[in-house]
């Protein structure tokens, strides 16, 4: 934040190239990495079904775990970096604009964290 001349604080520069979120028109902290995610979701989804190929062509047991094992810190990874993407700008444009809304980002994003760790 920086105060004006006429003493009127408002974002500065460097806040607003780090907060990137509109929720009201549907943009979230994740949008410039959607590509990525979504390329990322593609494989996890590829190790998935090779677990279903694998559990049809009657595979040994472990092998088929190893497999469910890559594919569950694959999406716990995924999760993480969401969660991160949620922190850096749905929060902290919540913390900027002030109000309830922080207490509201900062209690959901407690309880995804809680369900995280629950995995």
């Amino acid at each position: 934040m920086t105060t004006t001349e006429a003493g009127a604080t408002v974002p500065s520069e460097e806040a607003a190239d780090i907060v990137v979120t509109d929720h009201d028109r549907g943009i979230h902290g994740y949008h410039k990495q959607k590509g990525e995610h979504l390329k990322r979701l593609r494989r996890i989804e590829g190790q998935i079904r090779g677990l279903q190929r694998m559990v049809d062509e009657d595979v040994y047991c472990i092998d088929i775990l190893t497999q469910v094992s890559a594919s569950t810190k694959a999406l716990q990874s995924f999760a993480l970096q969401l969660l991160e993407e949620h922190l850096r700008h749905c929060v902290a444009d919540a913390a900027l604009k002030g109000g309830a809304e922080v207490d509201a980002k900062v209690e959901e994003a407690t309880k995804a964290i809680g369900r995280l760790l629950r995995t």
